[in-house]
């Protein structure tokens, strides 16, 4: 079977997104023997559409893997669903392990794992995440356009969102949720007609699984359409520390550093999508992922070619035994 442990696989992809399967196209398309494994939990599974993709704006996200992962077996790669529990070894052989038993072998590790949201600690954000909480304003400012919108002050990214979303909407309102807004910021806010909401928010307003608006400790509900949060993103990491992946912290999260090619530092492993860039929208990611891909092939030609180049040198030096004896 494809898991038995003796295979050596050329690259071994941890995580099935954008940048993941992206990663595998490319390198299935350059002959390389690879294998998906994914735990099957996208960050964006809860949005409705995929949105600011070339050509397939508005794409369900669960359509768009489904393509991929299609793409990616047609030229002969492997998807194997499951989550890695641990990894190991160096360059060329890595070990990859599996929760629940199985392990896979490969010469190259790509990291796809993206990000983990975590969401402020208020009563309806995450039952609404991705439908009526929101984030990015790439990603959904249009579906929002006009609409009144609410940002909740969760941390220093908060007033850039304000700023942003009211490219979209002339009706935004931030929720100081029981802090203050920095005079300069507050000059901003009045130059553009961001009304500031002062008291703590304790839940949001939801009706029939609709979002109607933000009630703060005083009983007020403020009615929105919409609620803008800054999530602390992490990146999941915790499985590559035995190979020397650590995260590297930022004041939106943490994410592994890499340079512009994807590579990590540690030799034989590369890093692709939200788990590099925490701003990365799908379409950023995808492209992240060919990059890493075609530079994690060019690596294994040099090392193939390499091994090629002392294999002929060492059959052209061998000493060939001497023959004895009598010939008739």
């Amino acid at each position: 079977m494809a898991e038995q442990a003796e295979i050596v696989r050329d690259v071994v992809v941890v995580g099935g997104g954008a940048a993941g399967l992206s990663a595998a196209l490319t390198l299935t398309r350059a002959r390389r023997s690879v294998t998906v494994v994914d735990a099957g939990a996208p960050r964006n599974a809860p949005a409705a559409g995929v949105h600011g993709l070339l050509a397939l704006d508005g794409v369900d996200p669960a359509e768009l893997l489904a393509r991929g992962r299609a793409e990616v077996v047609g030229y002969g790669g492997e998807i194997i669903e499951g989550e890695v529990s641990d990894a190991s070894g160096t360059a060329p052989d890595f070990v990859v392990t599996r929760r629940g038993g199985g392990r896979l072998r490969a010469r190259r590790l790509l990291i796809a794992t993206g990000l983990v949201d975590e969401l402020p600690a208020v009563p309806g954000v995450r039952e609404q995440w991705g439908r009526d909480v929101l984030h990015c304003p790439y990603c959904h400012g249009w579906e929002v356009r006009d609409h009144r919108v609410g940002v909740l002050a969760t941390g220093p990214l908060s007033v850039h969102q304000a700023l942003l979303f009211r490219q979209w909407t002339d009706d935004v309102r931030f929720f100081a949720h029981g802090g203050g807004v920095a005079p300069e910021d507050r000059a901003k806010f009045d130059a553009l007609g961001i009304a500031v909401i002062t008291g703590e928010v304790v839940e949001l307003a939801v009706e029939g699984d609709r979002l109607r608006g933000v009630r703060l400790d005083d009983d007020r509900v403020v009615a929105v359409d919409a609620v803008v949060v800054a999530p602390r993103m992490v990146a999941r990491v915790e499985v590559f520390a035995g190979i020397g992946i650590q995260p590297t912290e930022h004041p939106m999260g943490s994410y592994i550093a890499a340079d512009p090619t994807g590579f990590t530092g540690v030799p034989g492993v590369w890093v692709a999508g939200n788990a590099a860039d925490l701003s990365a929208q799908v379409s950023a990611a995808a492209a992240d992922g060919a990059r890493a891909g075609a530079h994690i092939n060019a690596d294994l030609v040099t090392e193939d070619t390499d091994r090629a180049v002392a294999d002929r040198l060492s059959t052209e030096h061998r000493v060939e035994p001497a023959i004895t004896g009598h010939i008739p």
